[in-house]
């Protein structure tokens, strides 16, 4: 269990997860009108403000000149898969998805977060696999901002909160799993790599909550031994592939054999003692198992 996990939650004045400074840490609508009408209203104080300057009331010319300052400064525009997280005097006023032009009291301070799906590629780690062995370790992890509030306000800089806790969560994995699966039955990195994502998927979900990220995909993008034992544990590798392949080659010999045995009685072609069929297993398993062809000598005398 990470640090965050065992900070315990308390409940905000919305609901939700605070911060400990009291900050609500969940994302709600800000408040915003449409922009348009409001653009065609400050065109009208334009033309009065104009106007009151031509008659020379400098006094209503002035103060109609701050309102029109103050309605632009409230104007911002919201692009698609982004939206604005808005403060005013430090408090947390609100979020807005919406696309578009909006306004809103022009004192709050208004800050772009993207909501586009965004990949990281994490660094070559050198770690332990759960059997003690080096490997190197990579991931590609696919994730976006579901809670801007928790992105701006929980975390320090989202971005790098990501980068970090993915490499920790990659560094955590590759410990609980071996590099390779050499007890028939057991998860291994090479050999069960959906489940092993998924894992990692999992793990990154949790850790990143607190970030208001959600994880939508993690694969793991490169996988090996590290160079000072990858000689050896290829060696090892083509030994096992090795014996595989001669467990199977005898299992399918031994079932010929039997086979042929067994047509050999029930067609009464000859009637062979124990002896001779042990002969003939032999010479028959020499030549099902054997790596190079071989020279069979013809006996053209009797059988005996």
């Amino acid at each position: 269990m990470s640090e965050l996990d065992q900070i315990p939650p308390s409940t905000g004045p919305q609901g939700g997860i605070s911060t400990r400074s009291g900050v609500a840490s969940n994302e709600r609508a800000a408040f915003g009108l449409p922009g348009v009408p409001i653009f065609f209203a400050w065109l009208v104080l334009d033309a009065l403000t104009i106007l009151a300057f031509a008659r020379e009331q400098l006094i209503l010319s002035g103060l109609l000149l701050l309102v029109v300052i103050a309605v632009v400064v409230g104007f911002y525009i919201v692009q698609p898969n982004q939206s604005k997280v808005l403060t005013l005097f430090g408090r947390y006023v609100g979020t807005e998805r919406r696309n578009g032009v909006y306004w809103t009291n022009p004192l709050t301070v208004r800050k772009t977060i993207s909501l586009r799906i965004r990949n990281f590629n994490s660094e070559r780690l050198k770690v332990n696999d759960a059997s003690g062995n080096p490997i190197e370790i990579a991931a590609v992890i696919v994730w976006r901002v579901v809670d801007t509030a928790r992105a701006v306000f929980d975390v320090e800089d989202y971005t790098g909160f990501v980068a970090i806790q993915a490499e920790t969560a990659l560094r955590h994995l590759a410990s609980q799993y071996p590099y390779d699966d050499y007890a028939e039955g057991s998860m291994s990195l090479r050999g069960n790599a959906d489940e092993v994502s998924e894992a990692l998927r999992r793990e990154l979900g949790v850790r990143l909550q607190h970030a208001g990220v959600d994880v939508l995909e993690a694969r793991l993008s490169h996988l090996a031994y590290s160079p000072e034992i990858a000689g050896a544990m290829l060696q090892r590798q083509q030994a096992s592939a090795i014996i595989a392949a001669r467990s199977q080659i005898v299992q399918g010999a031994v079932g010929m054999v039997q086979m042929a045995l067994q047509e050999l009685s029930e067609q009464n072609i000859v009637q062979l003692d124990e002896e001779r069929k042990a002969q003939m297993v032999s010479n028959l398993l020499v030549v099902l198992t054997s790596e190079r062809g071989t020279q069979p000598v013809v006996n053209a005398g009797s059988l005996y």
